[in-house]
């Protein structure tokens, strides 16, 4: 294979990361991972001058470059680090978690061919169609909820957009879309907010014992719903899929509801924290300086752009992990099989190579971005929270013409899942 790109100030000293990944993690880094250039230079930056492909302190390497993480992404050569490498993978424990397994089953952790099986009946999950069947329950949604911010706006003269909006359209819009009681969003958003913890790069102990007791909560929940919908068919995605599944293991009840619950869990979960991160950072981002709001106002067709450049500029996903194949070679770094490549999808983002300028968040950019994944792996709903961006901006922009800030938003302390925790605005 042929090198990506042209590597600068490529290092071999694995303790080089170690100051950059703890100011990752710091108040500082959540705040602001990527600060103005002339004020301070930025996190992403520092990661890409080690080098394309950047030695990580445990064995492995970070990928930085834009070509090289598009290469690793869409590559067929690169794996996702399913159960047959955890097995051949050392750290036997980290994998023997059960929350960590539970999550391997998952689509985001299965290789070909499972994972074509599972990708294929599900077909095009968010197509023209369905989403143009969603967009009014989803418009209806984005009314109510931003009643509310108005009331507590009102009441308050602030309100927190996350807990009053952003966590909450995700919810109303997938739990609808699979016939989930509306009483029953807070439990799910509850322990999807706490199982993530396994899904982070270096979980601790204590961190992999709040996601295992999540998880259990997760299955009871959805074991209990499929158990319901089972005994209760009806006119919904989940009765189709419970057919569908009961038809292609006839004798098989259980490895049936097996792959029943783990789609069910990961659509449902995967759809949230996500998107309600996208949600939170195009507000922040929009209102923080009135003109780009007013722009959208005066030019909504320039909103798509908008939205881009949002996922372009704080991903909600800042790190997915791969491995490789085959022996290979990276952006001219030789990589063994099996050896695993994080991608850093903010550094790939804020590559200078692919995005002129790319610490200015610009809406009229029509950059590139590598948030929504490649390949196999693409993410399913990007076109679903597109559409919910898209319509919540809209309306937002029209009722509340003075929204701004209150205060700085703030993240929950972690690297692979962005969650913005609470937004304060005001008008």
């Amino acid at each position: 294979m042929t090198a990506v790109g042209v590597i600068r100030g490529t290092t071999t000293d694995r303790r080089a990361v170690i100051p950059l990944l703890r100011r990752l993690r710091s108040a500082e880094g959540r705040a602001d991972p990527l600060p103005v250039w002339a004020e301070i230079l930025p996190v992403w930056a520092e990661m890409r001058a080690l080098g394309d492909v950047v030695p990580a302190p445990w064995g492995g390497y970070f990928v930085t470059g834009f070509d090289a993480c598009s290469q690793v992404l869409r590559g067929r050569n690169w794996l996702a680090p399913d159960f047959a490498w955890q097995e051949r993978h050392p750290d036997t424990a980290r994998w023997q978690d059960p929350s960590t397994r539970e999550m391997t089953r998952t689509l985001s952790r299965l290789n070909a061919p499972e994972h074509t099986v599972q990708r294929r009946a599900l077909g095009n999950l968010f197509d023209r169609g369905t989403l143009d069947a969603l967009r009014p329950l989803i418009a209806s949604h984005v009314t109510r909820l931003l009643d509310r911010l108005d009331a507590r706006l009102r009441a308050d003269g602030e309100a927190d957009f996350v807990s009053t909006v952003s966590d909450r359209l995700p919810i109303r819009t997938v739990g609808q879309w699979l016939g989930i009681p509306a009483a029953h969003h807070p439990r799910i958003l509850d322990f999807t907010h706490r199982q993530v913890h396994a899904q982070e790069l270096l979980p601790t102990k204590s961190e992999l014992a709040v996601s295992a007791q999540a998880t259990r909560e997760m299955r009871a929940y959805f074991t209990a719903l499929l158990a319901h919908r089972r005994a209760h068919p009806g006119d919904d995605v989940l009765t189709d899929w419970t057919r569908y599944w009961d038809a292609r293991y006839p004798t098989d009840r259980a490895a049936a509801d097996r792959t029943l619950y783990d789609l069910t869990m990961f659509i449902t979960i995967a759809s949230l924290e996500t998107t309600a991160t996208l949600l939170s950072n195009a507000v922040w981002f929009l209102t923080q300086d009135p003109a780009r709001a007013d722009r959208l106002r005066r030019h909504p067709e320039d909103l798509d752009d908008a939205i881009e450049e949002t996922l372009r500029h704080d991903p909600p996903i800042h790190l997915n992990s791969r491995v490789a194949a085959t022996d290979t070679v990276l952006a001219g770094v030789p990589v063994a099989r099996d050896t695993t490549v994080h991608v850093l999808y903010g550094a790939a983002n804020h590559d200078p190579r692919r995005n002129d300028d790319p610490h200015v968040f610009d809406i009229s950019r029509r950059g590139g971005h590598l948030t929504f994944g490649g390949g196999a792996h693409y993410c399913l709903g990007s076109g679903l929270a597109r559409l919910e961006a898209r319509l919540l901006l809209t309306e937002l922009l029209e009722r509340f013409p003075t929204l701004r800030p209150a205060a700085r938003p703030t993240y929950a302390n972690r690297m692979v899942f962005r969650r913005v925790t609470s937004l304060r605005v005001t008008t």
